[in-house]
């Protein structure tokens, strides 16, 4: 398992550089000057030459990026073109605004999510299995800033319940992540369904029930076990795609995190900001995704004997 798990960490490295590479090159060849946003259209063209040359973006395109490289390799990851301040403590700062949302999203899936695909496999074709696919339709169909937009005209506007922005307090949040929720809820509804009809027409299922399991036991530790694994993919592509900043979300709640700040840093072509931002969500994905592998091993056996194939 230990084997796995490094080269896993190791295949990183590659997927990190050609990341980086494909982004400095975008920031780089797109329209647009960082030092004249940075010094405002009554800057001489002295004085922006003169910023270039400090800045070092007069050098070729490779140099730059492998001096880039070079200084992030030893931690240095400069500094905003904005506000020139540290990019990666910058990125830290709002890092647990986003990691509070996808958090809460995420759980928020899996708690209704999941039993509710359960229920309507069981209960195929009956009204709950209706409603919940409806439902389900419904919420995949609603964008998230028109969903977020409706709550705090109802909840925040009307009732005056929550607070409409910020994220000042735990409240701050309850909108917010049901709105990023609302798709990743209606992914797992229909993802667990379908693995669970699958599952349940199966012969050990049938081995089971005639063998006298309880109908408990045949759903929850025969049929539901081995229809996880799709579902387990499900939620960590859905987290590691929260992890990235809900940039929708975090605009219309006004939460400072990570999607808004890439955002605003694009906008202002602050290429240290995007950079940084970028690879910490590259890093954040991809230890997402090394987790589901390692949770793999625990939900199905057969994998787990792999692993330790992989370690021998």
């Amino acid at each position: 398992m230990l084997k796995f798990i490094g080269k896993r960490l190791l295949m990183l490295i590659p997927v990190l550089l050609g990341i980086s590479f494909i982004i400095f090159a975008i920031m780089s060849f797109t329209p647009g000057d960082p030092v004249r946003m940075k010094l405002g259209d009554a800057a001489s063209e002295e004085e922006v030459m003169a910023m270039r040359e400090e800045m070092g973006l007069n050098d070729n395109f490779l140099v730059q990026y492998v001096r880039y490289v070079g200084n992030a390799l030893h931690g240095d990851f400069g500094k905003s073109y904005r506000n020139n301040i540290d990019v990666f403590g910058e990125i830290l700062a709002r890092f647990p605004n986003t990691l509070k949302l996808a958090f809460w999203g995420i759980v928020i899936s899996i708690t209704i999510g999941i039993p509710v695909g359960v229920i309507s496999a069981v209960k195929q074709y009956s009204i709950i299995d209706h409603v919940s696919t409806i439902a389900a339709l419904l919420m995949t169909s609603l964008p998230s800033f028109w969903l977020g937009l409706m709550m705090m005209l109802l909840f925040a506007n009307t009732l005056g319940w929550l607070p409409a922005t910020g994220a000042d307090s735990w409240k701050n949040f309850i909108m917010p992540s049901i709105a990023v929720a609302a798709t990743s809820l209606a992914t797992l509804i229909r993802m667990t369904r379908s693995t669970m009809l699958e599952v349940i027409r199966q012969d050990y299922i049938r081995t089971a029930r005639a063998k006298g399991a309880s109908e408990k036991t045949v759903i929850f530790k025969h049929a539901l076990r081995n229809a996880l694994l799709p579902v387990v993919t499900v939620i960590g592509i859905n987290f590691g795609t929260l992890l990235g900043g809900a940039m929708i979300a975090e605009t219309v709640f006004a939460i400072p995190g990570l999607g808004s700040l890439m955002i605003a840093s694009v906008r202002a072509k602050d290429t240290p900001m995007v950079m940084a931002s970028v690879l910490f969500v590259a890093i954040a994905v991809g230890l997402t995704n090394l987790v589901v592998d390692i949770l793999y091993a625990y939900i199905d056996p057969r994998i787990k004997s792999q692993y330790v194939g992989v370690k021998r």
